[in-house]
């Protein structure tokens, strides 16, 4: 168990709570249980001096002066603070993700796999600086970078969507990062024709199916 605080200034004035490091991201991410991340049934302007927030500024900060309300309140919408060693923890999974996705999807001049050594020589070699964007962004930035040092290439899957009308705004920006075309069918479809890492290809339909309840139409291209 760990405890940091939990901290956000609203109208001027600071509160913050002492709370589980581990409950209170569950609590960021809609899981877990409030009485189970704080530690201290007290919200405060000042965790460190002990000076105990008043009724009535909760009231008027957060709409609601039970402790609990505020206490997840500030969770959500404020910052929690995390111990570097958890920071560091982070990192490396992150790191992990995107070594997995490149010896999962990249080869070399003649298509053959690269071994985990040999990337992380070639990071090493191009200093890549990873942060807290999702892997597969990293991936393919990660992966021009490497192209300064060592011959590597994508395997990629080219794939024709065709996406119901109804479903085109809820859709619309996930296509973004891979999307090669798209056409507006007189109907109100969407057609589009996708560039998407062959690794990647079952999760991104996973979440494409969804979204829509499987109703988009699909067709495996050949590369050109």
């Amino acid at each position: 168990m760990t405890n940091v605080e939990a901290r956000i200034r609203i109208k001027g004035k600071h509160y913050e709570i002492n709370v589980d490091l581990d409950e209170a991201l569950k609590i960021k991410n809609n899981q877990g249980d409030i009485t189970s991340a704080l530690q201290s049934p007290q919200i405060f302007y000042d965790l460190k001096k002990g000076t105990i927030a008043s009724q009535s500024d909760l009231q008027e900060a957060f709409g609601t002066s039970d402790i609990y309300e505020v206490a997840k309140k500030i969770i959500h919408q404020g910052e929690v603070q995390k111990t570097q060693e958890y920071r560091d923890e982070e990192r490396e999974k992150k790191i992990k993700q995107v070594m997995n996705l490149i010896l999962k999807n990249a080869t070399d001049q003649n298509g053959r796999p690269y071994t985990e050594e040999r990337i992380k020589s070639a990071i090493d070699q191009v200093h890549f600086n990873f942060d807290k964007r999702p892997a597969e962004k990293q991936m393919q930035e990660l992966i021009s970078k490497l192209k300064e040092v060592i011959p590597i290439k994508i395997e990629t899957k080219r794939v024709k969507l065709i996406i119901p009308a109804q479903h085109t705004g809820q859709i619309y920006g996930f296509l973004q990062e891979y999307k090669e075309s798209e056409e507006w069918l007189s109907n109100g479809n969407l057609q589009v024709v996708m560039n998407i890492p062959a690794g990647l290809l079952m999760d991104f339909y996973d979440k494409l199916n969804s979204i829509t309840h499987g109703a988009i139409q699909s067709e495996e291209l050949t590369q050109e």
